[in-house]
């Protein structure tokens, strides 16, 4: 039978702006690529929605699962067949090319980054949940920015707050045994500091004293602000200059560098009244 249109049924269909091109040339137009995030959500956890990253193990029937959920299920949550022990080294290749979201996006940030790269990111991620900034590991309370205040007034309100650039800490009774912590809210500049002062016990009962001031804020807003922590008394005078440091960073590195005020027993000896101790605390705008 003739064909009525007048052109071969066989012929290749013509896209839009490639008229130009031959047969040949169109057999080996590249194949558009799905977006990043499109590639990202293939290895999404079927049970926790995290993102499932080398070593990845897959099920007999080829599901993914993450390495955090993989010890508590005893099938695979897709299938419900076996997890067995197959390693999908094609899908780890994939993942070592493709740009992951950090897991704090939902939290306003934007960056993405090879697998190999994320867990660095996160541990210092400016999105990241806050934890208390008391110190000690008693609290476990973790929250936004807005609610570390909030929480430190509910929560901890033995703390006293005192308003003012310039105050005096007063830490009673050092002579405490063992290891102790003293800690003040001051306010100003619109802004809460939290002053610290730990005891710890050192080697042979030597016992250290070390004095910090951090912001209840962003890395990036303690960098505007300074402190200065100041052990005067029976002429003598001892002074420390910083930044202070956000409550995300902590003073626990800080503290184990000697990165602030730090003095012995003997030292504050010198400086304490009937077992008291004053530090006179300024913070400035710099």
């Amino acid at each position: 039978m003739n064909n009525p249109t007048g052109k071969n049924k066989n012929s290749a269909k013509v896209y839009p702006g490639t008229e130009a091109l031959g047969p040949q040339t169109l057999m080996n137009l590249p194949v558009p690529m799905p977006p990043v995030a499109d590639l990202a959500s293939f290895f999404e956890c079927p049970v926790c929605f995290e993102f499932v990253l080398p070593p990845i193990l897959q099920c007999h029937s080829g599901h993914l699962v993450c390495s955090n959920c993989r010890p508590k299920l005893t099938c695979c949550p897709t299938c419900r067949g076996p997890l067995g022990n197959i390693r999908n080294l094609a899908m780890e290749r994939v993942a070592s090319t493709v740009f992951f979201p950090c897991k704090y996006a939902n939290s306003g940030c934007t960056a993405s980054m090879l697998h190999t790269d994320k867990t660095e990111h996160e541990e210092v991620c400016e999105f990241r949940p806050y934890s208390c900034p008391c110190p000690g590991a008693s609290c476990k309370w973790q929250g936004s920015l807005e609610m570390v205040m909030p929480h430190l007034l509910q929560q901890h309100r033995s703390i006293t707050t005192l308003q003012g650039e310039d105050i005096v800490f007063l830490a009673t009774d050092i002579n405490l045994p063992g290891a102790v912590d003293w800690v003040m809210m001051q306010s100003c500049f619109g802004h809460h500091f939290m002053l610290v002062l730990e005891k710890q016990e050192k080697f042979d009962g030597h016992q250290q004293f070390f004095a910090i001031v951090q912001l209840i804020g962003t890395k990036k807003q303690a960098e505007g602000f300074a402190y200065r922590l100041e052990l005067s008394g029976h002429r003598r005078r001892l002074t420390w200059e910083a930044t202070p440091r956000s409550i995300h960073e902590g003073v626990c590195t800080a503290i184990m560098n000697s990165d602030c005020l730090v003095f012995d027993t003997s030292i504050a000896q010198l400086f304490a009244d009937n077992g008291n101790l004053g530090i006179n605390v300024t913070i400035s705008t710099c």
